[in-house]
């Protein structure tokens, strides 16, 4: 392969990432698992970093490329698009065939062709662990992979931004007191863990982050008031009775949460909820699903002491607790949500920020303290 890469990051991440997906697959292997991709090469990983960023840089009629690319032949690709004649993997090219394949799901296929890794046309289908790389924004880029059971967001594996490079630390879900909401974006969650809570917790966490404007969202135990002494009275938006739509759909027969038409009301109920976020104030949902309130002012009830520390962690490799003063987490709002979750020790918040910073206060009963848990770069 005699691409040259100038892209810095690209070569200090590669082998990193060709020995976690080595040990994926070959773990995939043993358990009998079909259908699994190709293991990358470091040199490939680092010739498709060094592409994409470079492309990620330029602008076709004035608009940044967005791209996913996905390593794999057009033999396991099912019925990809074919190009007569494979490009090069320029950064020139990715910039131009970047608008026929921005939306969701579609994936520039690249693989070996003639010593050189060529783009040989466009797929959905990719095989269980097939490696991926996303141009999220320019300089931005996210390494993933498809999850075994196909179901759900694929799994982040390194992201890299500029010169900065994070690469997930698959092992922070083994902690104590981790959340399942974390377990499962760093895939160690159970196959059916999509079909449930966990995935709703997810996709709420996805659609509040892409609306770009912050905020937050309570997760309260059902069928208790006890959050009510956290909350300033009168609540700008309560809502009576509480609204259920996203609750009933979760309640309807498995068999109906297979089709499409249950996927689609599930994912504008989402928005709808993650949208009321972006409201000033809390969104209050409780953990089957029903909105309680949004635009809720978040208060210490009488006879409570402030939060005074907390623990912050991000699930990255290298990335060690911090004990520090929650003000230094964030701002106004990440203060409340840690007093929030400081005096409801049995709820959960979600906090936004309009940078894209995204943040699980959850209580850890190990810590006796809230735990901050930054899972922005899973979300990506």
């Amino acid at each position: 392969m005699s691409q040259r890469t100038t892209y810095q990051a690209a070569r200090t991440v590669a082998a990193s990432i060709e020995e976690h997906f080595a040990k994926h697959i070959a773990e995939a292997k043993e358990q009998n698992e079909e259908q699994l991709a190709c293991a990358p090469q470091a040199a490939a990983i680092e010739a498709l970093a060094d592409a994409a960023f470079w492309a990620s840089l330029r602008h076709e009629e004035g608009i940044s490329p967005k791209i996913s690319l996905a390593y794999l032949p057009p033999e396991q690709a099912g019925q990809p698009l074919l190009f007569e004649k494979p490009f090069a993997l320029t950064p020139a090219i990715l910039t131009k065939l970047a608008p026929a394949v921005e939306r969701p799901g579609i994936h520039l296929g690249v693989w070996h062709s003639n010593g050189e890794l060529q783009l040989w046309g466009a797929t959905r289908t990719i095989p269980s662990l097939c490696f991926v790389l996303e141009v999220v924004e320019p300089g931005l880029l996210v390494i993933k992979h498809r999850r075994l059971d196909g179901l759900g967001k694929f799994a982040n594996v390194a992201v890299l931004r500029g010169e900065e490079v994070k690469i997930i630390d698959d092992q922070s879900a083994l902690v104590p007191d981790c959340p399942s909401l974390l377990a499962s974006l760093l895939g160690l969650s159970s196959t059916d863990s999509w079909n449930d809570s966990v995935s709703v917790l997810v996709q709420l966490a996805i659609s509040m982050r892409n609306h770009g404007r912050g905020g937050s969202l309570l997760v309260v135990p059902a069928g208790t008031d006890a959050w009510r002494k956290s909350i300033i009275h009168p609540i700008a938006y309560s809502v009576a009775p509480a609204f259920s739509a996203l609750a009933d759909l979760m309640l309807e027969d498995k068999k109906k949460q297979t089709g499409s038409a249950w996927s689609d009301q599930l994912r504008r109920a989402i928005d709808g909820v993650a949208g009321l976020t972006a409201v000033d104030g809390a969104t209050i949902i409780s953990d089957k699903y029903e909105l309680l309130a949004f635009g809720a002012k978040i208060g210490r009830p009488e006879g409570r002491a402030p939060v005074g520390q907390i623990t912050m962690t991000e699930p990255v490799v290298g990335g060690e607790p911090v004990v520090a003063n929650p003000t230094l987490n964030g701002g106004t709002r990440h203060l409340s949500a840690a007093q929030f979750v400081h005096d409801q020790q049995d709820a959960l918040a979600l906090v936004a920020s309009q940078d894209g910073r995204f943040t699980i206060f959850a209580w850890s009963p190990c810590e006796n303290m809230v735990h901050a848990h930054r899972i922005d770069a899973l979300l990506l």
